[in-house]
């Protein structure tokens, strides 16, 4: 109640107040830098290994579980990996710490899913290294049901 009071006693002040606020909000949004579509950098690789005929529990037993001990040991600045085993495919999320350059980490994942390949099951071939990428995600999907 006291604002009110000073407002009333003060009203050029207030008025000089509310002039500066609308000044410097303007000035202030004119050198904001906006971008309709920002670069969003998420250090995130994704391994996906293919092998028709496994089980999902055997995939992971056989391929998920070993490539994921592999990825651990050998590269660089993981904060933390997820998989999923499916029936003939295991896909291993790698996620990295922020800063970390992230085509050094799929040069090292790359090279270490070729090594780790000839301890694969026969007929076993190398992952896709694909890197996570924010602008490549759908926002929305269509799908059109037709009986």
């Amino acid at each position: 109640m006291w604002i009110v009071k000073l407002a009333l006693r003060r009203p050029y002040t207030f008025v000089a107040a509310a002039i500066l606020i609308a000044v410097l909000g303007g000035i202030a949004v004119s050198r904001m830098p906006t971008d309709v579509l920002p670069d969003i950098n998420i250090p995130v690789v994704s391994a996906i290994w293919q092998y028709r005929g496994l089980s999902a529990d055997e995939m992971e037993k056989r391929i998920t579980t070993f490539s994921e001990r592999s990825f651990t040991t050998t590269v660089n600045d993981i904060e933390h990996i997820e998989s999923q085993s499916l029936t003939g495919l295991g896909v291993i999320k790698v996620f990295f710490h922020p800063g970390t350059p992230v085509e050094a980490a799929v040069a090292q994942m790359t090279a270490i899913s070729q090594t780790v390949t000839r301890q694969m099951p026969p007929g076993a071939t190398p992952p896709m290294i694909l890197r996570f990428n924010a602008s490549s995600v759908p926002i929305l999907q269509l799908v059109s049901v037709t009986k």
